[in-house]
């Protein structure tokens, strides 16, 4: 079995593995390797794998190298191996399919199961950046102060965040992403965790303002969390509050400060963990 990684630039990441998709139908492996560059690995067997000049071409100018290696036939195994369950707030157990539920120790409260399985839309909700969003999203649910009503999941991937907000009572939800696989990816978690994700394909370039909901949820990267600042909602649709994440800590202040001047959505909440930060906005 063959893997062939390709590492780009952290800042291009999310164009990258939407062209780098189309070669991977059993789904993409992503690594952190530093502040500013992430790597997306395909595994095949010799000769089903993509040859190199189509890989550069999908990366485009945020190509940073390509490696090739030689690996054990338990790749698959080794793939699910790099998902793993989260338990997020002590309330929430984010899971792949093939983990088992949350082991709850005597006296322990509810804990309620997510399962999502991340397939060619990656992600279960480990990653720093998901589990970032999920603390920020119970700090909301506990708060007597807000009242639940619609939410967007903008750049749903999985679904794991619009899933997890139907969960903790918000709804109706819908969630949005430019990636086919993306809007597959969340109906299907829905489904399986019997909620309600009204999942479309939207393109902020080509399809404008995201829809409108009192509560929006955005794990992407810095530069499309500036062009959803700049261009993603109407001025007289802005939603009330906006958790944003995707940021590495450096870039939190500059991201807060864009949907401040264009929005009026200044920081309330700010988690942090290892490299990266999330953001809770809301209309001063």
């Amino acid at each position: 079995m063959i893997r062939l990684a390709v590492r780009v630039r952290r800042a291009d990441a999310e164009l990258a593995l939407a062209d780098l998709l189309t070669f991977a139908p059993s789904g993409v492996e992503e690594t952190d390797i530093s502040a500013d560059v992430v790597e997306f690995a395909i595994y095949g067997a010799p000769g089903e794998i993509p040859e190199l000049p189509d890989l550069e071409a999908a990366a485009g100018g945020a190509l940073v190298e390509i490696r090739t290696t030689e690996v054990a036939d338990d790749w698959s195994e080794r793939w699910r191996a790099f998902h793993q369950p989260i338990l997020v707030g002590g309330r929430l157990h984010v899971r792949p399919p093939w983990c088992p539920p949350h082991a709850a120790a005597p006296g322990e409260p509810p804990v309620r199961e997510l399962v999502i399985d991340p397939g060619q839309a990656f992600g279960t909700g480990a990653h720093d950046t998901t589990r970032l969003c999920l603390e920020l999203l119970l700090g909301l649910a506990d708060d007597p102060m807000v009242e639940r009503g619609a939410v967007v999941d903008v750049g749903c991937g999985s679904g794991v965040l619009a899933i997890a907000a139907v969960a903790l009572g918000w709804g109706p939800a819908v969630g949005v992403d430019h990636d086919p696989a993306s809007v597959q990816a969340t109906r299907e978690n829905a489904a399986v965790n019997g909620v309600a994700v009204a999942a479309q394909r939207h393109d902020l370039v080509y399809d404008g303002p995201s829809p409108h909901a009192p509560l929006v949820l955005a794990n992407l990267l810095r530069p499309l969390l500036l062009r959803v600042a700049q261009e993603g909602f109407a001025q007289d649709r802005v939603p009330d509050r906006l958790i944003a994440s995707g940021l590495l800590r450096a870039e939190a202040d500059e991201v807060a400060d864009a949907f401040a001047q264009r929005l009026g959505l200044v920081e309330a909440d700010r988690r942090e963990g290892g490299e990266w930060a999330a953001l809770l906005l809301q209309r001063a």
